[in-house]
């Protein structure tokens, strides 16, 4: 079996979490009888350094024809005041545009090793807790039109619009029931239907997508209702299917229950296999180069993108397995660590998963 994986490394902290993934996904294959084809492109701010623009037509080229991206992080002060088509976040966009990647996949799982890094108390952790974000990431407030009014006026004033169309909303609705099986089974969609228009259609396509899958049981919230339940009760969720705005914010804020955001994998897919998968952090470029950077997310990433875009289930349990067995054995990155635990590196971190791997 054979498959070719773009890899942007990005900024900061994306090129030294990106080798350990790499690492492992080496050590995999050669464990598997997998050979992973590595191709390395610029996005972000490397590429606006290199290219003055933080997508080149190049890099996009060579993703289409790949079979999955392995993405670090892109972005940092370095590049801030550019214009808004000029970012490395930009390249994010267009990067999910261009692949047609309309989904984004987030895991938010506190792991039996880790509860003692929840800010959550006990009490309310004290069952596993594994949620899957499944956030709308092409349409939305973020691609709607936009613009400014009676610029460097007192009267100035800016808007950003709200759109969804009923494709978007049913291609992302079915994506979520899919999922929700194989899990608890329970999907809820979280909107803002008391206010505004466009979440009213979205509840409304919802509940029509949701006939189709008779067992599997639909809970709908507003999104201030969501972001307080999530602490208080984490436990009610399993499939969570949200807009592109309240799908950023959700995920982060589940993202940080667990303990820390270098923790968590993310997988942008669409209508084929090809899928872009990332940790959700950013590129911290405050600790680049000093090898502290927390892999794990990266790793989990790679995880996700054996799962969803090869099909090798089992490689990809493989992989989940041996980072909970080098948890379990004391060893955390800074970000995670505390008194009585092992903390080491980046690097040390990669090659211990990596050697759990070689031991099954």
């Amino acid at each position: 079996m054979e498959y070719n994986i773009t890899v942007l490394r990005g900024d900061g902290i994306g090129p030294e979490v990106i080798d350990q993934a790499v690492l492992v996904l080496n050590t995999l294959g050669a464990r598997q009888g997998i050979t992973f084809n590595f191709r390395e492109e610029m996005m972000g701010g490397c590429a606006i350094d290199a290219y003055g623009e933080p997508l080149p037509l190049s890099t996009l080229e060579t993703c289409k024809k790949s079979d999955a991206v392995l993405l670090g992080a892109v972005g940092g002060p370095k590049w801030e005041g550019l214009p808004g088509d000029k970012t490395p976040e930009a390249g994010l966009l267009g990067i999910r545009s261009g692949l047609g990647l309309y989904a984004n996949l987030r895991p938010a799982i506190i792991y039996d090793e880790l509860k003692e890094a929840s800010p959550l108390k006990n009490s309310v952790i004290k069952d596993n807790i594994d949620i899957l974000v499944v956030r709308e990431l092409t349409g939305g407030i973020y691609f709607g039109d936009r613009g400014r009014l009676n610029r460097g006026t007192n009267t100035e004033e800016a808007y950003d619009t709200e759109k969804y169309s009923v494709a978007e909303i049913e291609r992302i609705a079915r994506l979520a029931f899919k999922a929700a099986y194989g899990r608890r089974g329970i999907v809820t969609s979280v909107d803002k239907a008391n206010v505004l228009e466009s979440s009213k259609l979205w509840r409304e396509v919802v509940i029509r997508v949701s006939k189709e899958y008779p067992e599997i049981r639909l809970k709908h919230l507003y999104v201030d209702n969501a972001s307080m339940q999530l602490i208080r009760d984490p436990h009610q969720f399993d499939v969570i299917v949200t807009s592109n705005l309240f799908g950023d914010i959700l995920s982060d804020e589940a993202s940080m229950i667990t303990g820390s955001i270098g923790m968590l994998p993310s997988a942008s897919v669409g209508g084929g296999t090809l899928g872009l998968y990332e940790p959700i952090h950013g590129s911290a470029p405050d600790i680049a180069g000093q090898d502290i950077a927390n892999p794990i997310a990266t790793i989990l990433s790679a995880a996700m993108m054996l799962r969803y875009s090869f099909n090798q289930n089992a490689a990809a349990e493989l992989v989940e397995s041996a980072v909970k067995k080098v948890l379990a054995k004391g060893y955390r990155t800074k970000d995670i660590s505390s008194e009585g635990f092992k903390t080491v590196g980046t690097k040390e971190m990669g090659k211990l998963i990596a050697s759990e791997i070689k031991a099954v």
